[in-house]
């Protein structure tokens, strides 16, 4: 029977803590027969002598070295009865015993009997033996109990979580907005299921699938899919339990549960994290990790070397695949690369129908709407969005989630929590101009993002926000979008010139002002989009073992660097002055906005669009939401 850790702490560390009193004699009993020889009264020992002189004395008992007496008197003043009186007895007194003697008193002295000894020795001795006790104990416990294997011997074997028939609870059916990612993996179960189908034409079931996409996309979920449908033994461990502070450690797991796997064959092996073991070899700063870069070798070798691993599908993810050693991604390793992307339209509704079930949402609430609103999303947000609208609504104890709660949550996830609204004043009326600058400039630009709302309720770090619908396709944008928003970076900005004067200008706009000089920079270092011609002067691609932009150097002269710099004044000057006019030519219905802005503290696009066309006529754009 093994000892847990608590209970041997339960009961060794009170036994420690007594023994150490006891070695200490803090706890080494004095017994005397003082203690049960009990005096009625006390006397002074002036008084003991009058007593002594009157002949009332008839017996005396010396206790604690001659230090204390106890005396048996009698007289008048006692009531002629015996009573036992304690006197404490000077230091120096050699004629009280002669005087006693002459009085003929009986006399008895009682020397103290000291035990102090006796248990300092056992203090002594009992701690070291507990001491001792548990030392042996803990060797006991490390080796396992008696014939047991050790937690020595067992600390290179591997972690990984084992089920012979995986109950994940998750089945493919419960995996949405992946459809090319499930397709794939579909086949690795068939495989596993039916490998008849596929050897009969010459076929090899594949020996790893590496999933590689953003984080909340949907990877791990995907593995536990897998297990659920595929009813084989499921061995799930993450890449960070493979390394240790020793050397070897990792690789003796990664042999261990191959080991375990060939044994139970076929069945799938998941990694998860692989980039935690799996990074490339004999690099970073300061050279390579002996125990990361052993582990690997490890690896590659149980997955393609001498000996093959006939029924073993290796499954991994990572979101860091620029990272991983170019040997792990090889064929013969892992033999295919599955892309798991942030989900479209599509995508994103079915994702909704599954997190959905098991919520109350109000009929007239649309999963269509909600998709549509959500762009850039994964699954992971799309579930965290319901969750937060289910908690909204219960904070408000309404029966079913709503509208008004989806709009909360999708700001909430977006942006920040809801801040205080501000008080009427000249900073609340400056934000408002600000907010509706950004909204006026972006709604009459052909190219630019439908305005889906504009809010003065503070947002985390936001005073006030102003929402675009983002196209379903943000990897392909034309020169003439990047421009549009550029100028709608640059409304609020123009909007505080033209409203209250250069001198009045506030910092509200630093923020976009970073993203439009990013936007410019890109424009003319990466796209080409300028007079420099189309040159690409700053890859985006950089080494992630020494930082961010520690690696990013210069590939071009002193004489382009200028060129790139009035380029992008150029570029940001022409958006502002253009930024500018607009302002200045649709002020009248700016004010207009302004007031309402203020008295409702939210506009949302309908609206915002509609009281613009009622003084100039807004571009016919594709709204995604109505």
């Amino acid at each position: 029977m093994k000892l847990s850790w608590k209970t041997f702490l339960l009961w060794s560390l009170p036994i420690l803590v007594v023994s150490f009193f006891l070695w200490q004699g803090f706890l080494a009993p004095t017994t005397s027969e003082l203690n049960t020889n009990i005096a009625s009264s006390r006397m002074t020992y002036g008084r003991f002598l009058e007593y002594l002189d009157m002949g009332w004395v008839k017996r005396v008992d010396m206790y604690d070295n001659n230090h204390t007496a106890i005396i048996e008197a009698v007289g008048p003043e006692l009531g002629n009865r015996v009573q036992k009186i304690r006197v404490e007895l000077p230091a120096s007194a050699p004629e009280l015993v002669t005087k006693l003697r002459k009085a003929n008193i009986d006399l008895d002295a009682h020397p103290t009997r000291n035990t102090s000894a006796l248990w300092n020795l056992l203090g002594n001795l009992l701690f070291p033996l507990f001491l001792i006790g548990g030392l042996a104990l803990l060797f006991r416990r490390s080796n396992g109990g008696a014939g047991g294997p050790g937690q020595a011997m067992s600390f290179g074997k591997s972690k990984a979580l084992f089920q012979m028939e995986a109950k994940t609870g998750v089945i493919f059916d419960d995996v949405a907005g992946i459809n090319e990612a499930k397709e794939e993996f579909e086949e690795v179960v068939t495989f596993l299921k039916q490998p008849e189908c596929f050897t009969a034409v010459g076929a090899k079931i594949p020996k790893g699938v590496l999933l590689v996409g953003p984080p909340g996309t949907g990877k791990t979920l995907l593995a536990k899919a897998i297990a659920g449908e595929a009813n084989v033994p499921f061995f799930s461990i993450s890449g960070s339990e493979f390394v240790e502070m020793f050397v070897g450690v990792g690789a003796s797991r990664v042999r261990d549960l191959f080991k375990k796997a060939k044994e139970n064959a076929p069945c799938i092996v998941f990694i998860d994290e692989i980039d935690a073991v799996g990074r490339q070899r004999g690099t970073g700063i300061g050279g390579g990790n002996d125990e990361r870069e052993q582990t690997l070798n490890q690896l590659l070798t149980e997955m393609d070397g001498f000996e093959g691993n006939t029924g073993i599908i290796v499954i991994a993810a990572t979101n860091r695949a620029d990272i991983l050693d170019s040997a792990l991604l090889r064929p013969g390793r892992f033999d295919r690369q599955v892309s798991v992307e942030v989900p479209d339209f599509k995508g994103r509704l079915a994702i909704l129908q599954v997190h959905a079930r098991n919520k109350k949402i109000d009929s007239f609430v649309s999963l269509d709407t909600i998709a549509r609103r959500t762009p850039g999303f994964s699954g992971a947000d799309l579930a965290n969005l319901l969750n937060e609208a289910a908690i909204l609504t219960a904070r408000r104890r309404k029966l079913s989630i709503t509208l008004n709660e989806i709009d909360s949550s999708i700001d909430r996830v977006v942006a920040g929590m809801e801040g205080t609204p501000l008080v009427d004043s000249k900073s609340k009326r400056l934000i408002a101009y600000h907010e509706i600058g950004h909204a006026v400039v972006g709604t009459l630009l052909q190219d630019h993002d439908p305005v889906q709302k504009v809010t003065l309720i503070p947002r985390g770090q936001a005073r006030g926000l102003t929402w675009f619908t983002p196209s379903e396709d943000p990897s392909l944008i034309s020169r003439s979008q990047i421009l549009c928003k550029i100028m709608g970076a640059l409304g609020g900005r123009a909007a505080e010139e033209v409203v209250f004067g250069d001198a009045e200008v506030t910092t509200g706009a630093s923020n976009d002002l970073q993203q439009v000089t990013s936007m410019a920079r890109q424009m003319v270092t990466r796209f080409g989009m300028s007079n420099i011609g189309p040159l690409s002067l700053e890859s985006e691609e950089s080494n992630p073992f020494l930082g961010r932009g520690m690696a990013n150097t210069s590939d071009y002269s002193d004489e382009i660097a200028i060129k790139i710099d009035q380029q992008i004044q150029y570029i940001v000057r022409e958006c502002h002055q253009k930024a500018v006019n607009i302002i200045r030519e649709n002020r009248v219905v700016i004010d207009r906005l302004v007031d309402l802005l203020i008295e409702k503290e939210t506009i949302d696009g309908g609206e915002f669009r509609q009281i613009i066309n009622e003084y100039t006529p807004v571009p016919n754009k594709q709204f995604s939401v109505n």
